[in-house]
């Protein structure tokens, strides 16, 4: 695209990948930190600001083992905020799985396969299925055992399945809450997986040792980069609740009987990575069917359903989010664009068996979507039928425009410009008898658009929505969520 030129003709993922200046090429970058310098920042915060902002899809991390061994109080402990739900007895449902964390100047993601035991399945199977989800997302592996319990026939089998997956791991021995523990963690050198880190998850002992070594296996970026072969096709994650339609979808694009469906959630799948032919292109559909509620089960398909579904997300470009029109849009769908949304993936909303919909409905619907999913207007949206292959045309083009919108680039000298008009038009308001002011900006990276902006005091989030609102209308961005950061100058006299 021709908004990755430089001004001094260089690509701008040149300079990106020599000098770890995010999207911004050598000339860019030096007239930025001059600007900076002018206003009075500190230049290491701004080369830092850049750094952070510019970052591509990060590495991410499982933490997998059987319930109750302490996988979701370790992941509250490395993501540093008691976000994931931790509890005494399995089968907590929570919305997310996915976590940013850092350590030592590294971001990186957590997959959080934490507490929930189906009995109906036993309890192998399950835990076997969770491990199976979200090693399949990641680059590196956490495996926790209970040290004071040792290895279990059930941490034999995750132990199998981690090595046949052949990611790197890192064997967490947890609940070692002082040196006398440590001889049972000892134990589980047993496990063939080198050596155990003996670790309280609850009060943070040994953590930090832990994740100095999952530092030494994690990548600096995902095994799967994007964009490695140009024209090589690109990944679409076909996501969605259940009974929602995406096999059947799968099945319509690729033209034949491509996913077989499994009754049971969590048990048997087939690969469904599928390369099929689009619009006269190939791409790579990572589908997420396969899993069905039956009622005794409700809680543990969803819960399967929300790993199943960040795998997928973690794996593609853009997510083709299935929603079904002849119902009512539920919390479900919310969660899963929520999902698409916060991984910065381009995203394409279809809604299926619109060929079903009388005219109340089509008038409903349209309204639900106004207050449900307002929040990503922004996205192409597509009626399509799945059974009939009706509008199954307009499919490629929406997928198309939401990559473009998600690999689209401001040189810094037009934004600049949009800012410095934008804010004389449309000022902050005044706060406690001050004024903010946005000074500068700049976008560090794509995929998605990131925006760091740079301002004289504390920017308002509506101030913020405001600003992303205008930057979609000025510069399109459509099909693409846009992440804007602020840096705000310290309280010090201007540098000379």
């Amino acid at each position: 695209m021709n908004d990755h030129i430089q001004p001094d003709g260089s690509d701008a993922y040149e300079g990106a990948h020599e000098h770890d200046h995010g999207a911004l090429g050598d000339a860019e970058f030096a007239e930025f930190m001059e600007l900076a310098a002018e206003e009075g920042f500190d230049l290491e915060d701004v080369e830092g600001a850049i750094e952070a902002a510019g970052h591509g899809p990060l590495p991410v991390l499982a933490v997998v083992g059987r319930p109750n061994v302490g996988k979701s109080t370790l992941v509250n402990r490395i993501i540093g905020r008691r976000e994931a739900v931790v509890e005494d007895k399995p089968g907590v449902t929570r919305d997310r799985v996915t976590y940013e964390a850092e350590w030592a100047g590294r971001r990186f993601k957590v997959v959080d396969t934490g507490g929930w035991e189906q009995d109906v399945l036993g309890i192998d199977a399950s835990v076997a299925a969770q491990a199976e989800y979200a090693i399949e997302a990641a680059d590196a592996v956490v495996f926790v055992v209970d040290a004071k319990v040792g290895a279990t026939d059930t941490d034999e089998a995750v132990v199998r399945l981690l090595r046949k997956a052949g990611k790197p791991v890192v064997l967490c021995a947890n609940k070692v809450d002082g040196p006398s523990g440590e001889a049972d963690a000892a134990y589980l050198w047993s496990l063939g997986l080198g050596e155990p880190y003996p670790v309280s998850a609850l009060h943070g002992r040994g953590t930090g040792d832990m994740l100095d070594q999952v530092l030494e296996v994690l990548p600096q970026a995902p095994a799967q980069t994007f964009g490695t072969a140009v024209g090589g096709p690109r990944r679409v994650a076909l996501i969605g609740r259940p009974n929602v339609g995406k096999s059947s979808l799968l099945n319509k694009v690729a033209g034949e009987e491509r996913v077989v469906v499994n009754e049971l959630a969590g048990t048997t799948r087939d690969p469904v990575d599928e390369m099929i032919e689009l619009g006269g292109k190939t791409w790579k559909f990572v589908d997420t069917a396969g899993i069905r509620k039956r009622v005794h089960l409700q809680q543990g398909a969803d819960y399967y359903a929300s790993l199943r579904t960040a795998a997928a997300v973690e794996k593609a470009e853009v997510a083709v989010v299935l929603i079904d029109a002849a119902d009512s849009i539920s919390v479900q769908d919310q969660r899963i664009v929520t999902m698409a949304v916060e991984a910065g993936r381009a995203l394409v909303l279809a809604y299926n068996k619109w060929d079903t919909l009388d005219e109340e409905r089509r008038y409903y619907l349209e309204r639900e979507i106004e207050t449900e999913l307002g929040q990503v207007v922004w996205a192409p949206r597509v009626n399509v039928s799945a059974r009939t292959g009706r509008h199954m045309e307009k499919l490629v083009p929406a997928i198309e425009t939401a990559l473009e919108g998600w690999e689209t680039r401001v040189p810094t000298g037009r934004l600049n410009a949009f800012l410095g008009e934008l804010v004389a038009a449309h000022p902050h308001p005044v706060r406690g008898g001050k004024q903010p002011r946005i000074l500068f900006g700049t976008q560090a990276g794509t995929r998605p658009p990131r925006f760091v902006l740079f301002a004289s005091g504390f920017i308002e989030a509506g101030y913020r929505r405001f600003i992303e609102r205008r930057l979609r209308e000025e510069f399109g961005f459509e099909g693409t969520p846009i992440h804007i950061s602020v840096r705000v100058r310290e309280k010090r006299g201007r540098k000379k």
